[in-house]
């Protein structure tokens, strides 16, 4: 007599938590550096909370949200996050664009290029502040004789001018994380099928009209992840303005981050510096739920 076999294996119990059990790590380093820190964050910013003592402190409702709204520095150090964020995101979207197009039409050494413009990218940001400090140093960087070259005879102090700190550090971020988001378009332009190009080729469309009106907007949602990502990261900058002006020239490129870190470990003020954060967070979360908006109603459009 011929047995008939199950077309499925069945499962186990061990196989049925088997997946679980492997989340379970992860879920338990979620759930105590990051929703832990979250919710005290939350609860401490609305209490007198101190390092200099234990405990909460005592209960100081919205105090804390009316002294950070009320406060010049904050709005100071907001406004230089968001200039620092465009100075950045708008370079590296569109720079990191364009090399992923000219290295697209290299069939051979493609990986060069990817190397080349991803190298940078997985620097500590201690090894690129001190690159740049170097290069930015007064009277002998190589950013002042690069200047002298073209008539100059005063070049600015990069880092020491408060018209000129912020662009230096802008400049030398985007430097150090093009890559990172160039290889996202290298990644999009695979998945532009050849046939497109040949079909817009043989309709009389040229190289330009080519990248203009068929890869580009097939690169959208890259496009959009992108510039999420990056807004978000710049919105958080603090490594590379601490280590290369300390927020400084007078202020000028202090960053919300930095106030944070300043009033919550240096002053102990905890229960002020979770305000900040949270204010902060909401920006940020503002910011991406406007750009998605923005996105999805073009996307419609089209």
């Amino acid at each position: 007599m011929a047995t008939t076999t199950a077309p499925f294996p069945t499962s186990s119990r061990g196989d049925r938590w088997a997946g679980p059990g492997m989340l379970l790590p992860f879920a338990l380093f979620y759930l105590v550096f990051l929703v832990g820190p979250l919710i005290y964050t939350v609860i401490a910013g609305f209490f007198d909370t101190s390092l200099l003592r234990s405990g909460l402190g005592d209960f100081a409702g919205l105090s804390n949200y009316k002294a950070v709204l009320g406060d010049a520095e904050f709005w100071r150090t907001l406004g230089n996050t968001l200039w620092f964020t465009v100075l950045t995101t708008v370079p590296l979207v569109v720079l990191s664009l364009v090399l992923a197009l000219l290295a697209d039409r290299f069939v051979r050494g493609r990986w060069f290029f990817r190397f080349a413009f991803f190298a940078p990218f997985v620097l500590p940001s201690a090894v690129v502040s001190l690159l740049f400090m170097f290069i930015y140093a007064d009277q002998l960087g190589l950013a002042q004789e690069a200047v002298k070259w073209f008539g100059v005879d005063t070049p600015p102090s990069w880092l020491g001018d408060p018209d000129w700190a912020m662009l230096s550090i802008a400049a030398a971020t985007v430097w150090w994380t093009v890559g990172f988001n160039f290889v996202l378009y290298l990644a999009g332009l695979q998945d532009v099928p050849r046939e497109v190009h040949e079909a817009a080729a043989i309709d009389g469309a040229g190289p330009w009209q080519r990248i203009r009106h068929v890869v580009v907007p097939m690169l959208g949602r890259t496009t959009t992840l992108v510039t999420v990502l990056q807004v978000i990261a710049s919105l958080k900058v603090f490594d590379q303005i601490y280590m290369m002006t300390s927020g400084g020239p007078d202020g000028s490129t202090r960053p919300s981050l930095q106030l944070i870190y300043d009033t919550g470990f240096v002053e102990g003020r905890v229960g002020y510096a979770s305000t900040v954060s949270l204010l902060l967070f909401v920006v940020i979360l503002f910011v991406s739920l406007v750009w998605f908006a923005l996105v999805r109603r073009a996307e419609k459009e089209n």
